[in-house]
């Protein structure tokens, strides 16, 4: 018996990974009242929409990725802690704790000599050679590097709302040109173009 075909699409990873996000967006711009319910509200919404993303993952692809797993878990602690305690900081801070986290591993890997990016993501780089690992692992982790101290200036210097739609308007676009900006390096170091999948997304925070 044949086993079901996997859907990989990138339609379906972009819903996965940003579909949450815009879920939170529209939470918190559609609701009306004081700020605290929709901080509130926009949370909850926020959690349950990662469970979802991380269910229809496994169904639909048989895996959940360890960045979705790693994003999954500090949305669900930072959405209590921001539920339990009635503060917004709490879900502000997060993604900068996503962006430091991913920047710490690959640092690490970078300095023991690790390749952990390409132990997490090497079907999807066919034929990437050892040079272009190493250069996209630099790139990768100084860019969460730089989205971790973005996020943080924006945040403790903009408004709620201002900063909810930076991280739908502002932090995904980013990180989608980012990823983009990679594949002329990529194809000089042996990145096949005749494959199935697109790679994956990175986190978005």
């Amino acid at each position: 018996m044949n086993a079901p075909a996997r859907n990989n699409s990138p339609a379906l990873r972009m819903a996965v990974d940003f579909g949450p996000l815009a879920v939170f967006f529209l939470v918190n711009t559609l609701m009306g009242g004081p700020q605290l319910a929709r901080v509130m509200t926009a949370t909850a919404a926020f959690m349950v929409s990662i469970v979802v993303a991380m269910l229809v993952s496994r169904w639909k692809t048989g895996t959940i990725s360890p960045m979705l797993w790693m994003s999954g878990v500090l949305v669900l602690v930072f959405g209590s802690l921001t539920l339990y305690f009635h503060d917004e900081t709490f879900i502000k801070v997060k993604p900068t704790i996503v962006y430091a986290m991913f920047a710490a591993i690959l640092g690490f890997g970078l300095a023991t000599g690790r390749p952990l990016l390409q132990q997490m993501l090497e079907t999807a780089y066919p034929g990437l050679n050892e040079t272009g690992w190493r250069k996209l692992t630099i790139n990768w982790t100084i860019f969460f590097v730089f989205m971790a101290v973005l996020n943080e200036l924006v945040w403790r210097n903009t408004s709620w709302s201002f900063w909810v739609g930076f991280k739908l308007w502002g932090a995904v676009p980013l990180t989608l040109i980012f990823a983009a900006a990679n594949i002329p390096m990529l194809l000089k170091h042996g990145l096949s173009v005749d494959k199935k999948d697109d790679p994956p997304l990175p986190p978005e925070g």
